[in-house]
């Protein structure tokens, strides 16, 4: 072979592997296209009528509760109740020694019958004279001197009757009484002690279970929003009666009777900034006790045109300030700034930033972002629900 078939052949091997090369180029180029739009799922807003409420931390407070001190001072004789038990309005609980009280009402009723005794003879005088000084057979001094000591009499009468009435009610109160319907606590004097009248210290406890109260402090801030979002028609009352209240205990457990609210105080604690809403519960099982710590959901009205997002959908930029991505008609991520309300079962409340039948990203935002365009896909199933914060 000559050196120039050498060359030939070089040559048209070098021309045949460039066109190779060509060709692979060419496909490569030609597959690799451009990549899909990013698959995001979002949800479909709608404004709708979403309840307001406030949960809020509380204490039990008795409906009533009587601390018993004893009136008269004497030695307790004895007990008519069982501890722990519920008592009837009037019921005797203890008996004092009512000896010197009651020698105190017979010798105050022997007063009344002796003054009333020395009464008759005066005012039989006193009557005699009314005519005879009339027809001058009596001395008008005589006759002035009559009418005083009727009146002394009189006198005389009305206070042995107070004292009676006195002894009669010291009498009365050595027999120690409930003066409400309710439970009684346990025995904090036995027979055999020696009780004084009006005494710090009570010889019994009595409260009143049902129904009960709850007592929780609300801002004085948080009041002012109330009034103005119903007064603006922002917000919209449940109901125009009392408003209802529902209550956590300290468990965790729901209290399964609904209460109402009955009293907001009208001072704020300028300590605390806060005032007191007080509820009314039934309470027929006693479960519910004076100090027990519960937490009170108060309903506080109903937000006409609330729009509610999954929390999942909210993100917060370098400032912590929350946004949404939303899909417009052409498919394409557009950042819109939300003001949030409360967390309702793993939802935000949306005040401010979005309108009906906007569609909200929900998932797939790791690798967005505005002005992007994506592949949407309505999510059908809802994320599970958790519990109101």
């Amino acid at each position: 072979m000559t050196v120039r078939n050498v060359t030939q052949n070089a040559l048209l091997c070098s021309a045949a592997f460039l066109t190779a090369l060509t060709v692979v180029g060419c496909k490569s180029k030609s597959g690799s296209g451009t990549p899909p739009p990013q698959l995001v799922k979002f949800v479909k807003v709608h404004t709708e009528a979403v309840p307001v409420d406030t949960s809020l931390p509380g204490r039990v407070s008795a409906f009533e509760q009587a601390q018993i001190r004893p009136q008269v001072g004497g030695v307790v004789l004895k007990r008519y109740f069982e501890q722990g038990t519920d008592v009837k309005k009037d019921q005797l609980l203890y008996l004092i020694n009512p000896a010197p009280y009651k020698a105190a009402y017979e010798t105050a009723k022997a007063q009344l019958l002796h003054a009333r005794a020395a009464a008759i003879g005066i005012k039989a005088q006193y009557e005699r004279y009314k005519p005879l000084v009339k027809a001058h057979a009596v001395s008008q001094q005589d006759f002035d001197n009559t009418r005083s000591q009727a009146l002394q009499a009189e006198a005389a009468i009305a206070t042995a009757q107070a004292t009676l009435d006195s002894a009669a009610v010291n009498l009365d109160w050595t027999e120690v009484r409930s003066p409400i319907e309710g439970r009684i606590g346990r025995m904090l004097y036995t027979p055999g002690t020696l009780v004084t009248a009006g005494q710090v210290d009570p010889i019994a406890l009595v409260t009143r279970l049902d129904p009960i109260y709850v007592d929780v402090n609300l801002a004085a801030s948080d009041m002012l929003r109330l009034r103005r979002e119903i007064a603006d028609g922002t917000l919209k009352k449940v109901d125009e009666g009392d408003a209802p209240v529902e209550l956590m205990l300290e468990d965790g457990s729901k209290y399964d009777l609904p209460g109402v609210l009955r009293l907001s105080e009208v001072t704020v604690d300028p300590g605390t900034g806060t005032l007191v809403l007080r509820a009314q519960f039934p309470n027929p099982d006693k479960l519910l006790m004076p100090g027990m710590y519960v937490h009170a959901q108060v309903k506080e009205g109903v937000d006409p045109t609330s729009v509610v997002v999954p929390q999942e959908a909210v993100m917060r930029n370098s400032r912590g300030d929350p946004y949404v991505f939303v899909i417009d008609d052409k498919n394409q991520l557009d950042t819109k700034m939300v003001e949030l309300g409360r967390a309702i079962h793993g939802k935000w409340v949306v005040r401010k930033g979005l309108k009906d039948n906007d569609r909200v990203v929900v998932s797939g935002l790791v690798k967005v972002k505005s002005g992007q365009k994506v592949t949407p896909e309505e999510q059908t199933t809802s994320a599970p629900k958790t519990q109101e914060k």
